[in-house]
């Protein structure tokens, strides 16, 4: 009997040892995917920002184009924002049902609110604009970090991302209560992107603000940003939400996030930021920036023409560009620049969309070389990295370090080492030791930090020896069933007491399920999820894969080695994952070690294509791309109506002809758009969009 005891001991110790790794390989490949996203997100906004600054205009209309094209936000003065966002020329139909709100808020204001989005209900463009406003005001007279002290009420509650996830911010107030002048609430920022009902969220945190303004209070988190709302979603689903009023409420909102404040501070000793800090973090500073001048923190690095002088210093302060022995900086050595050949007739329409997309890809290859921003750079120079220093006489240098204090307590991460380094991960903010962690307390008398940013599957997380302490309230993130989320409630004492929950039933189940022990399939829900995220990663880089595979493969036979296989797949994707240990998920055994490497990529084509009816090779770049032609679709299209004015195109391809030496007439730009225009009703959706870049991908 003894020894059965100690058998089954043995095998449900190896069983839980097995599920633990399966649980944290699954977590790295959700949570690679989500940085590198991120990643390209600065990538396109670097490329984007390096046309703009070396875009001449020729005229007025080009000038207007260019100041609404990525400064949108700041180009409003505030008479003019109150003007255009108007909310008390609009009427409320007798027909609307939904809830009504007066000013100033009650307290019966925000538990009606609350009724009505559980029942989906909408709130009215006018109430929303009009909450939106009264907010802004009462945001702008707050001091960029908030004081919180535990003498005027019974504890403080802190809660991390939201991320449009409202059911889990109803469970928050179920389980903890409501707002109240005895129970104090910090949201730490995140409260959009991603999730459904972002907008929801903003107004149940903006009512509540301003009913109890002593008790609620907010800052401002990465995703309070208006170039990563382009990307993850909150745009889009609010102009479908609201085709009438939604560009008037987005554009309120992008103003109301750039006057949210940037930390928190309990009884002057637990600070409260979204990200992190640096070894350059300064708390002085922090308290007398004007926030509001960064609507968003990734456009805070200007550059300048290419024929000044720049130096790039990393976040250490060590300079990458070193001066020469007689003091004269060393300069970069650019590219030459591709000319294109001449233009074909506009009366051959297949050559034409050759010539235009060779030449188009040869310049913006040429134009990412100068911005780093090629996929073949092992380490990259991203916005978080490198301060052009023409900007540093005067008040710009101000501006610089202000930019860099913001995007550094809104984007880093701690680490484990030692020191602070450069987040080249995420490609925005750096990673901080535990020594960095250390100074920082030790300088401003704080006990500990809090912070969020980073998904953990318990809902939260110690590090550097219990002083920062990681708290995410979204819970089910990447998957139903992924991660818990998580509030952290503080007392006069300051010793932290964790809540932790899951919105969903169906993720108790599964998490119940596993627990006990209970038959589950080899791969669970979360896994599977985690594995197709990862195959249709595989399948964007399909091309690079094959030449990667290739290089291992010098007597083309088509088979490689499995060593091989992981070693090529990370050099081509940079995911940092452990591909030896996910192979058995990802490829079939065999019985030599060899791996047939043609056939695998045609087996990732098929699972691909058995989704999606289009042509293998063309899906691969679509899949690749998508993300991005979905965020430069937003970009081009300013007035966020869902659509590409024929006036939208031309500005746009004008900005990227300038740089690339493309000789064509504004009738041969007009034809261009007019063959784009399938449909011929005066505009470009995002389905012709699509379709425009498949067929030139085809022509090829």
């Amino acid at each position: 009997a003894f020894k059965a005891a100690v058998l089954i001991q043995q095998w449900y110790r190896r069983y839980v040892a097995r599920l633990e790794m399966r649980r944290r390989c699954t977590w790295r490949i959700f949570q690679s995917i989500e940085y590198a996203c991120e990643q390209d997100q600065i990538k396109l906004h670097n490329f984007f920002s390096y046309l703009i600054d070396h875009f001449t205009p020729s005229s007025s209309k080009e000038r207007d184009f260019i100041s609404r094209m990525f400064i949108s936000g700041e180009s409003f003065k505030e008479a003019e924002l109150e003007k255009y966002c108007d909310y008390e020329s609009m009427e409320v139909p007798d027909s609307y049902t939904g809830p009504r709100l007066s000013f100033p808020l009650l307290p019966d204001h925000a538990t009606a609110l609350l009724e009505a989005f559980k029942q989906k209900q909408q709130l009215h463009a006018r109430y929303v604009l009009n909450l939106l406003h009264e907010t802004r005001k009462h945001l702008k007279q707050l001091p960029n970090i908030s004081h919180v002290s535990t003498c005027y009420s019974e504890e403080v509650t802190v809660c991390g991302d939201l991320h449009g996830q409202l059911d889990d911010l109803f469970l928050i107030f179920y389980k903890n209560g409501l707002p109240s002048p005895s129970k104090s609430y910090v949201f730490n920022g995140d409260f959009v992107d991603r999730g459904k009902q972002s907008l929801e969220i903003l107004i149940v945190l903006f009512t509540f603000l301003l009913i109890y303004p002593k008790e609620v209070h907010l800052n401002r988190g990465n995703h309070e940003d208006h170039m990563v709302n382009l990307r993850y979603g909150f745009c889009a689903g609010l102009i479908t939400m609201s085709r009438v009023h939604g560009k008037k409420i987005l554009k309120m909102i992008q103003n109301v996030f750039c006057w949210l404040p940037l930390a928190t501070l309990i009884d002057q000793k637990v600070l409260i930021i979204h990200g992190g800090i640096s070894d350059t973090t300064d708390l002085d500073m922090l308290e007398k920036i004007h926030r509001n001048k960064f609507i968003s923190v990734l456009r805070g690095k200007k550059r300048k023409e290419s024929n000044r002088n720049v130096e790039v210093q990393e976040i250490n302060g060590e300079s990458k560009v070193e001066a020469d022995p007689a003091g004269n900086e060393a300069a970069p050595s650019l590219p030459p620049q591709p000319q294109p050949d001449q233009a074909p007739s506009m009366a051959n329409r297949l050559e034409f969309s050759r010539w235009v997309r060779q030449t188009v890809q040869e310049q913006i290859e040429w134009c990412r070389r100068l911005v780093d921003i090629s996929e073949s750079e092992e380490e990259e120079l991203t916005c978080s990295s490198v301060v052009s220093l023409t900007d540093l006489d005067g008040p710009c240098w101000t501006r610089q370090e202000e930019w860099k204090q913001i995007l550094d307590i809104l984007w880093s991460d701690p680490m484990p080492q030692e020191g602070c380094r450069v987040n080249t991960v995420r490609g925005g903010g750096c990673y901080f030791g535990p020594d960095v962690t250390g100074k920082i307390l030790e300088k401003y008398n704080l006990q500990f930090l809090i912070r969020s940013h980073e998904c953990k599957q318990e809902g939260y997380e110690f590090c550097h020896n219990r002083k920062v302490l990681t708290i995410f309230s979204a819970s089910n993130y990447y998957e139903i069933g992924s991660n818990r989320g998580a509030y952290v409630k503080l007392g006069p004492d300051l010793i932290p007491h964790f809540v932790q929950y899951q919105a969903n039933k169906m993720a108790h189940t599964l998490t119940m399920t596993q627990r006990q022990g209970f038959p589950v399939a080899l791969i669970s829900r979360v896994e599977e999820s985690a594995f197709r995220a990862l195959r249709e990663k595989l399948f964007a880089h399909t091309s690079a894969l094959t030449s990667a595979f290739k290089a291992y493969d010098k007597d083309d036979t088509g088979r490689i080695t499995l060593s091989n296989w992981a070693t090529a797949v990370e050099s081509v994707l940079h995911l940092g994952l452990p591909w030896r240990m996910l192979r058995p998920q990802l490829v079939r055994s065999t019985a030599d070690g060899m791996l047939e490497y043609k056939s695998w990529l045609d087996d990732l084509a098929v699972e691909q294509r058995s989704q999606e009816h289009v042509q293998s090779s063309l899906l691969e770049v679509i899949y690749r791309n998508r993300s991005n032609l979905e965020t430069i679709f937003r970009i081009i299209d300013r007035d966020h109506s869902g659509l590409i004015s024929f006036e939208e195109f031309h500005q746009t391809w004008k900005l990227f002809s300038s740089h690339m030496n493309i000789e064509l007439t504004d009738d041969g730009i007009n034809d261009l758009v007019r063959s784009i225009d399938f449909n011929k009703d005066g505009n470009i959706d995002f389905n012709e969009f699509l379709e425009a870049f498949r067929l030139v991908k085809q022509s090829q």
